[in-house]
């Protein structure tokens, strides 16, 4: 059955492909993105593909884009726009930590509010966050993006218990490392601030960390996962993806209850 989806964050990587995705199976799109020029790409893209959506600027933290949602009506909303940056928390700068959580929760969870609204007044709806494997795993010098994703999977899981009452379900989708460029542009950002005449972190530590994007997955098989699971009127509270990332979340998590300091 066709449903209609509101995508956030729409101009680019998972977000992107997503909406197209959903698409071409037939569903009714919604896909805002941040920027004019995203807009174009985005209308390029989908008359490519030879599919129809619809599009628009939409950046979550301008309160006049963020009252176009109300001129629409949906039956899922994905929150999927985020930003990313890396960095060791010890000395990242506050102002930066700040931002990513203003984009990545305060403004998310806006979205999600607005969403919310609308489906307890239909008494049905969905929302799914796009989390991350980073919203149950802590790597070193990724710790602001994780924090962020950390605060999401909070939010989801309060959200569900307090939403279900009014019919609407709430999920989290939590992607592994995929090659989208959004990981390796984190990667990048600390370097803009990082100064090794003061500070105490050592650059050989984060370069080190970074060799792991090397082996990124390829982002079709993640798209592939996100447009079969949206649509789904009943599917798991957390969607880990590959198996292999699922597994590592699990051992993550487990691991803590035992881990000594």
């Amino acid at each position: 059955m066709s449903k209609t989806i509101f995508i956030t964050g729409a101009g680019s990587g998972l977000g992107k492909g997503t909406a197209l995705g959903l698409a071409a199976k037939g569903h009714k799109v919604i896909a805002p993105v941040e920027t004019a020029p995203q807009v174009t790409s985005l209308r390029e893209a989908a008359a490519s593909a030879g599919v129809e959506l619809t599009t628009f600027k939409m950046d979550i933290k301008n309160a006049q884009d963020l009252a176009q949602m109300l001129e629409y009506d949906f039956d899922i909303f994905v929150a999927n726009a985020a930003v990313n940056e890396g960095g060791a928390l010890g000395e990242v700068p506050m102002a930066n930590f700040r931002e990513l959580f203003e984009v990545n929760v305060f403004q998310t969870l806006e979205t999600a509010q607005i969403a919310a609204r609308q489906f307890v007044e239909k008494g049905q709806g969905k929302i799914i966050f796009l989390s991350s494997m980073a919203g149950i795993m802590s790597t070193p010098y990724v710790g602001p993006y994780t924090a962020t994703k950390h605060a999401i999977e909070a939010i989801a899981k309060t959200l569900r218990k307090e939403m279900a009452e009014f019919g609407v379900q709430v999920a989290t989708i939590n992607p592994g490392a995929f090659a989208t460029g959004f990981n390796d542009r984190s990667a990048e950002a600390k370097w803009k601030w990082f100064d090794e005449k003061i500070h105490f972190t050592r650059p050989e530590d984060m370069k080190e960390m970074e060799k792991g994007l090397e082996d990124q997955f390829d982002p079709q098989d993640m798209i592939d996962k996100m447009v079969e699971i949206i649509p789904q009127d009943s599917h798991k509270f957390r969607t880990a993806y590959p198996e292999e990332t699922e597994q590592q979340m699990k051992d993550e998590e487990a691991k803590h209850w035992e881990l000594e300091i």
